[in-house]
């Protein structure tokens, strides 16, 4: 008897497509953010704390550019995204936390170490939020803002001290006291709910385009020329601009339910099907007009 021969099925060997250098481009920006704090560190360590402050501002630009890459060149992904987290906490929450104890804060001993370690822990749970609530969907009101100054802001604004200490001398801004105060409030700032102004979410009218392009053009000529009080100044009308930002905050959140109260209030009354519709709908109107008239007597 003639055994029947068995088809075994054939493996399909699937070729790898590769990934096009254009889609690795926000990745490497991110790595470029990585590199960027890690070099603070390194800098502080060795004493230089102005190269050291320069590596964090050139994180907080790769890191500003990586996810309009993204955008721009379809190239989002979760992969990118965790990545981006990771990076966001070396460079904005560990490094900065690692230079101003270097700085100054080491004077304070276990004191200062606890306190810069506060910082870096509100960091981490700033994006761990963020992160968190990245696919929820939010209130028309909310859209533009951030709850709490994201990670790059707080990074910044930690620093002001430093800023203000390499132009005008270390006989007061280095005082470590003065940056405890700073590097706690900055802290809660960064984990609170106080809402803060996006700039992914402002929009530039057409006639503000060349203005808004000449300042920049400005502003970028004063930050290479006179960067420490650029950088304070700078520093100084984001804090100020937080006031106008509850403000404007709360005008569209007390619009937005306003507007949800006058729906619930005047309820569309639509004509019952059937012959008599219309009758059926009158007589509803007056029932409902009836019962509002012995509620107001």
């Amino acid at each position: 008897m003639r055994r029947a021969r068995v088809r075994r099925p054939r493996m399909r060997v699937r070729r790898l497509s590769g990934l096009s250098v254009n889609r690795m481009v926000p990745n490497v920006l991110t790595l470029l953010a990585l590199c960027a704090g890690m070099t603070a560190m390194r800098f502080a360590m060795g004493g230089n704390f102005e190269g050291a402050v320069f590596a964090i501002i050139a994180a907080g630009i790769f890191d500003g550019l990586d996810g309009r890459m993204a955008r721009l060149l379809k190239a989002t992904s979760s992969f990118g995204a965790e990545l981006d987290s990771l990076s966001d906490f070396v460079s904005f929450g560990v490094a900065p936390a690692a230079v101003l104890y270097l700085w100054t804060m080491s004077e304070l001993h276990v004191l200062g170490w606890v306190i810069v370690l506060f910082f870096a822990v509100c960091c981490a749970l700033r994006l761990a939020r963020f992160n968190a609530g990245a696919n929820a969907e939010l209130p028309s009101y909310a859209a533009p803002f951030f709850s709490g100054a994201p990670a790059p802001a707080g990074a910044g604004l930690v620093m002001i001290p430093m800023f203000l200490s390499f132009e005008w001398g270390d006989w007061l801004f280095r005082s470590p006291y003065l940056n405890a105060v700073t590097v706690t409030g900055i802290a809660l700032l960064m984990v609170s709910k106080v809402p803060t102004v996006s700039l992914k979410r402002i929009r530039i009218p057409h006639h503000m385009v060349i203005p808004t392009l000449l300042a920049f053009g400005v502003a970028t000529a004063f930050l290479t020329t006179a960067p420490w009080p650029t950088l304070m100044v700078v520093g100084v009308v984001y804090l100020g601009s937080i006031p106008l930002t509850i403000r404007s905050y709360y005008r569209l959140k007390r619009a937005a339910e306003a507007r949800k109260a006058e729906i619930v209030a005047k309820p569309e009354i639509v004509p019952f099907p059937g012959p008599g519709g219309e009758a059926n709908a009158t007589a509803t109107e007056g029932r409902l007009a009836g019962d509002n008239h012995l509620r107001l007597g």
